[in-house]
């Protein structure tokens, strides 16, 4: 009689405690913070030099700001001891000139830039840990601005003055409502105001083609001729397709389809338990090999442009490869938009990624089965910790304005899982051990090199995304080998991507590099190439169209092989 092999018992509590303890830090790893921290705090205590350093460098700066602060309380126009950094909001009103307010303001920049100063620089520190001490010392300072008290705050100050106090009152019942929305849904409720197939993700289109991983929606043509070659677009699974079709003015679906495109858009499952299994190899196969197929059917004998959206872009860069490989010649193009090839310089989200934390996050993932939405955006909200978590508490419980909805904020909200097995081999091999960038990232049984790619690329990247830093996503220039049509949008990860023609105070960069020009270092790239004022989507577009042959008449929509299912959105932009 055959035993069956006995379960690791030792490796299943242990993750069983882990998965327990993930609940209550928000997926972060107790053992990560905490090397980080003995890192710093031992190479600190051994460096007498530098901490002599800081200690003169403290007595220095409260000395000159003393004097500073005795000036400023009697002359509101002094200029400032410390200008804040360029994203910092936090102190522009006029209100923080005034006294008090502007020693206050001062005060606490000067703590942040000492802080800053303390956690950076010690010889002998990892640079992961430095990063990781110095956003847990920026991320604890925040919560001692003045901005975030009433009574250090002039703006909150005033306003309670001017309303006896009714905003303070209509702040505690926001409070109230917030508190009692998180503890009593289970689920992320959608703004009535704000609903898929309703307001948003409204350009007429059919369903047609569903598996279990994605349904593929054909939107209707507005014009009476289209560009021969078709348009696939792959968002990122981490949200709803409907960011790139949201209200009417700035759906970039309906911007394609009005210029004369065939476009055809991927709407993700949103995984559940039993999901945990799906792999990168199924997002791929399932995902963009199948939408491809589909199209084929649709538009036959008709080449494809290929877009792809943040992790979209990096699967469809992989999916790209694997056909260049295989000499599967079926794409006229790749566009990419905010999408990383090269991990090494990947930003601040790194700070949540080391050995210790990808152990820790797994063991969460395999209780559940998935990566929940909850973890996704802690990490997220802290890494824009200023707009998410302390401008929203000074506007709405301090100040007692009311909660402010927009599309763009609605489809934020409307959060997505990832299956376990994907994300954790998302994580392994791109950022842990950036294995595409490195030559060993494998489809199938053989790797892949993204020099293998010969269509022309159209890749954009964002100012200031603290997702996909620019000059992160800027290094597909040393990884191809062929054209490349680099764009610098303003804007940040999303922001900058929904950037419709009209809307103010937009520019952009454009620069072209052939497979024959010699590199360009990134910093001088963004000296030669002047800013222009406008959307990225009108020479994007052009850009279609140079590399599209003749206007044809509209296919079909569906196919015999595919007949339309639903109508769009389609159902799985629903799922919860």
């Amino acid at each position: 009689m055959t035993r069956m092999p006995l379960p690791d018992i030792k490796n299943s509590i242990d993750r069983v405690i882990h998965a327990i303890e993930g609940r209550y830090t928000n997926g972060m790893s107790p053992a990560s913070l905490t090397l980080a921290y003995m890192d710093w705090l031992i190479h600190t205590s051994h460096s007498p030099g530098k901490m002599n350093e800081m200690r003169e460098n403290m007595v220095r700066k409260l000395s000159a700001f003393t004097l500073w602060a005795g000036r400023a309380s009697l002359d509101a126009e002094a200029p400032p001891f410390i200008k804040p950094l360029p994203g910092d909001r936090r102190f522009r009103d006029e209100a923080w000139k005034r006294f008090p307010y502007n020693v206050m303001s001062q005060g606490f920049l000067l703590q942040e830039q000492w802080w800053h100063y303390a956690t950076t620089g010690i010889p002998g520190v990892a640079s992961h840990h430095e990063n990781m001490v110095s956003f847990a010392a920026r991320q604890w300072l925040d919560l001692f601005s003045p901005t975030n008290y009433p009574m250090t705050n002039p703006l909150v100050v005033e306003k309670t003055l001017n309303t006896g106090g009714q905003n303070l009152v209509q702040g505690l019942q926001n409070m109230l409502e917030d508190i009692q929305h998180n503890l009593l849904s289970e689920t992320d409720d959608i703004d009535p105001e704000f609903m898929p197939g309703k307001n948003l993700a409204v350009t007429p289109g059919k369903v047609v083609f569903r598996n279990r991983l994605i349904e593929l929606i054909q939107y209707s043509p507005t014009t009476d001729k289209v560009a021969a070659e078709p348009v696939l677009i792959t968002p990122a699974w981490i949200m709803k397709y409907y960011i790139l079709d949201l209200s009417e003015h700035n759906s970039m679906v309906k911007y394609l389809v009005d210029k004369g495109h065939t476009v055809f858009m991927i709407s993700w499952h949103n995984p559940t338990a039993r999901d945990r299994d799906m792999g990168m190899g199924d997002y791929l196969r399932r995902g963009v090999m199948d939408a491809l197929n589909v199209i084929n059917s649709v538009v036959p004998e008709q080449k494809v442009h290929l877009v792809g959206y943040c992790l979209g872009g990096t699967l469809s860069t992989i999916a790209a490869s694997a056909m260049a490989r295989d000499n599967d010649d079926r794409l006229k193009s790749l566009s990419l938009f905010t999408a990383q090839t090269d991990f090494t310089e990947a930003g601040e989200l790194m700070l949540f990624i080391d050995e210790s934390q990808l152990s820790y996050m797994e063991d969460l993932m395999w209780d559940r089965g998935y990566l929940d939405t909850q973890q996704m955006a802690g990490a997220f909200t802290l890494l824009r910790s200023h707009d998410l978590i302390w401008s929203r508490i000074v506007s709405e419980y301090l100040l007692g304005e009311p909660p402010h909805m927009n599309d763009l904020m609605a489809w934020n909200a409307d959060s997505t899982r990832m299956p376990y097995k994907m994300h954790s081999e998302y994580l392994q091999r791109l950022f842990l051990k950036n294995d595409l960038a490195s030559g060993r990232f494998r489809v199938g049984d053989r790797v892949i090199s993204l020099r293998d790619i010969r269509v022309p690329v159209f890749c954009v990247a964002t100012q200031t995304d603290h997702v996909a830093p620019w000059r992160s996503v800027y290094k597909i220039h040393d990884l191809m080998n062929t054209e490349v049509t680099f764009v610098l949008t303003s804007g940040g990860h999303n922001a900058g991507i929904v950037s419709e023609p009209g809307h103010p105070r937009r520019s952009y960069q454009l620069g072209v590099q052939t497979a024959e020009d010699k590199h360009i270092p990134a910093d001088d790239w963004l000296v030669r190439h002047e800013s222009q004022d406008g959307s990225w989507w009108v020479p994007w577009c052009e850009w279609l169209d140079k590399h599209s042959g003749s206007k044809v008449a509209p296919p079909a929509m569906g196919s015999k092989e595919y007949p339309p299912l639903a109508v769009a959105p389609g159902t799985y932009v629903f799922e919860k």
